[in-house]
């Protein structure tokens, strides 16, 4: 396929899909990184042999994975122009975004009241250090994907997306969906490297 074919709308789709991709790509690439920075750490002496994952990071990724769902069916009703499933859609899955940043915050209360952690001072231990500054560095992200998808229902609500034209919604899913897949890699990676 010749990418510089077809309509102007269709290169303009075309080149807004592929940006994102690029920042996907490179997102990801940044989340290496700082995943294999800890696993490279792990031979340090100072690294705890017992780490503990708290519940709530549990309870974050079950709230995420929902809202993975949540959105995909918005974005299908939307594409149908079913107006008022589409925003009740993108409705519950703003609500359930909103929900698994409260359940990250949770899971640093109990990183700090429970486990005796935190993230720097006295209390602070490298383990825990990088479990706080790699989910904080997440959660800006999907604080991000919460705001692209506020300006996704306020376009849905003005009707925006009509007669084939759902980039906007399209863009924000595929982010949405990313961050999502991205606390499923990071929830196991915890669970498992410790």
């Amino acid at each position: 396929m010749d990418y510089t074919e077809g309509t102007e709308e269709l290169k303009l789709r075309r080149a807004k899909k592929m940006m994102l991709w690029f920042g996907i790509v490179s997102l990801g690439m940044s989340f290496a990184g700082l995943t294999s920075a800890y696993v490279v750490s792990k031979e340090r002496g100072d690294w705890l042999e017992n780490l503990q994952i708290p519940h709530a990071f549990l309870y974050s990724l079950v709230v995420i994975v929902v809202s993975s769902v949540t959105m995909e069916m918005a974005k299908r009703a939307v594409q149908k122009e079913k107006q008022s499933k589409g925003l009740l859609l993108l409705i519950s899955t703003f609500v359930l975004g909103i929900t698994f940043v409260v359940l990250q915050y949770v899971g640093f209360a109990e990183i700090y009241n429970d486990f005796g952690y935190a993230f720097t001072g006295a209390t602070s231990n490298i383990s825990y250090s990088f479990i706080f500054l790699i989910v904080v560095v997440h959660i800006s992200h999907v604080i991000a994907a919460l705001i692209s998808l506020l300006v996704v229902i306020y376009n849905h609500f003005k009707q925006q997306y009509k007669n084939g034209k759902s980039l906007g919604i399209e863009l924000a899913a595929t982010f949405w969906h990313f961050v999502d897949i991205l606390w499923i890699y990071l929830f196991l990676f915890f669970y498992f490297v410790r």
